[in-house]
C-alpha cells in the first residue's frame, strides 16, 4: 500500500465531477486504490475520503466514523435519500481543507445505496456522524467543498489564507 496526496482547496482538480464504476472497473487496480484510500485516510488522520480528493475521479469513497478504526466502508456509486426533512448543524472539516472547521447544516437521517468493493449491492439507513460523513464525501463526488456552504466572504478569506500559507 502506499500514501496518496490529498488535493488542497482551492486546487481545482476538487471540481471534478467522478464518474459511475462499471463492472469492468472491479479489477485488482481498483482493490488497491481502495487499500491506498484508507491508508491515506488513516494517516492523515481522517473519518472519510473521497475519490476526488486523491486525484481519483471516479465514484469511490472510503470512510470509518468508528472510535477504533475498526469499521471501515466502502462506497462505490453511492447515492442517498433524506428519510425526513430534518437538519441539523454539525462541525464539519476536510482532508482537503487542513485545520479549519465550520458548522454545515445536512440531514438528519438517510437511507444510502452503493456498491461495495467487490461490487455488490450495499444498502443501509443512518444518522448522526455517518450521515454527516456520507453526504460530506458525496459532495466532493460532485464537485462541492464543505466550504461551499460558507458565506461568499468566508470562501473568499479562506482562500486568500491557504494560498498565502502555500506561498
Amino acid at each position: 500500500m502506499s500514501l496518496l496526496t490529498i488535493l488542497e482547496y482551492p486546487d481545482p482538480r476538487l471540481r471534478t465531477k467522478a464518474e459511475p464504476l462499471t463492472e469492468k472497473d472491479f479489477t485488482p487496480a481498483l482493490q488497491q486504490q481502495i487499500d491506498d484510500m484508507f491508508e491515506t485516510m488513516y494517516a492523515a488522520p481522517g473519518i472519510g475520503l473521497a475519490g476526488t480528493q486523491v486525484d481519483y475521479h471516479n465514484q469511490l469513497i472510503v470512510m470509518d466514523v468508528s472510535e477504533d478504526k475498526n469499521q471501515p466502508r466502502v462506497l462505490i456509486n453511492p447515492e442517498y435519500t433524506p428519510l425526513e426533512p430534518t437538519c441539523e448543524l454539525m462541525q464539519e472539516g476536510c482532508l482537503s481543507v487542513p485545520e479549519y472547521y465550520a458548522d454545515v447544516e445536512r440531514y438528519v437521517r438517510i437511507q444510502v445505496k452503493a456498491l461495495d468493493r467487490h461490487g455488490q449491492p450495499q444498502e443501509f439507513e443512518c444518522d448522526g456522524l455517518l450521515a454527516h460523513c456520507v453526504q460530506h464525501e458525496c459532495d466532493h463526488l460532485k464537485g462541492i467543498v464543505f466550504v461551499d456552504y460558507l458565506s461568499r466572504l468566508k470562501q473568499d478569506r479562506l482562500r486568500k489564507k491557504l494560498i498565502k500559507q502555500k506561498a
